[in-house]
């Protein structure tokens, strides 16, 4: 089974390419919704938050997303902080449910995080997809998807890795600046590339 990352640039549209290669039945694993719940229902992680966030992040067992947020964005420190609590969580995670696909035997699977690269976590994976938007693009559709101030927008793209250094290390590149047709043509001639590929390695 390869294991394949898919990520991009906040805006990107990660998560429509991620909707269309469900759609040709690949399983894939959205880490920065599992480190969600994680946060959630993780007791040993839920603790380490508390401890280096302060209790009040969690307000009647409910974490406040808002709250923690302003104690990390624009702080690089505290945000590297909450991604090294997170991530070897959402790792341990990652591999319980490669275990789990393993009993369908399919060609590969798909993990679709924001930060594949800059954790490193990409080094781990057989192939890399990234998907490509002009930054404009981008920025416009985070501002009418969250309702949030362009400068704010702004602010959290500061904090992912340029897309021109993602793509160096891309195996595949899916351009979003058109129509889903577009994208679906992308996807299905990705899809075949790696059935091809997983056929390969098995020979």
């Amino acid at each position: 089974m390869l294991k394949v990352g898919i990520t991009g640039g906040i805006g990107s549209g990660k998560t429509t390419v991620c909707k269309l290669f469900e759609a040709l039945g690949v399983a894939v694993y959205y880490a920065d919704d599992r480190a969600k719940f994680l946060m959630q229902h993780e007791h040993f992680l839920i603790d380490q938050l508390k401890q280096n966030f302060g209790e009040e992040i969690y307000d009647h067992g409910q974490l406040n997303r808002a709250m923690l947020a302003q104690k990390v964005f624009g702080n690089k420190e505290q945000l590297a902080l909450l991604n090294s609590l997170v991530h070897p969580v959402v790792f341990r995670d990652t591999e319980r449910w490669y275990q789990e696909q393993l009993t369908a035997k399919p060609p590969y699977v798909l993990k679709e995080a924001a930060l594949l690269v800059e954790t490193g976590a990409y080094k781990l994976l057989d192939q890399l997809i990234v998907v490509s938007a002009p930054l404009d693009v981008r920025l416009q559709r985070v501002v009418a998807r969250d309702k949030v101030a362009a400068a704010e927008v702004t602010q959290r793209m500061n904090n992912q890795l340029a897309e021109e250094e993602k793509l160096k290390l891309a195996d595949f590149v899916i351009e979003n600046n058109s129509d889903l047709e577009a994208l679906k043509i992308q996807v299905e001639k990705i899809h075949q590339a790696l059935i091809e590929q997983a056929k390969r390695k098995h020979e």
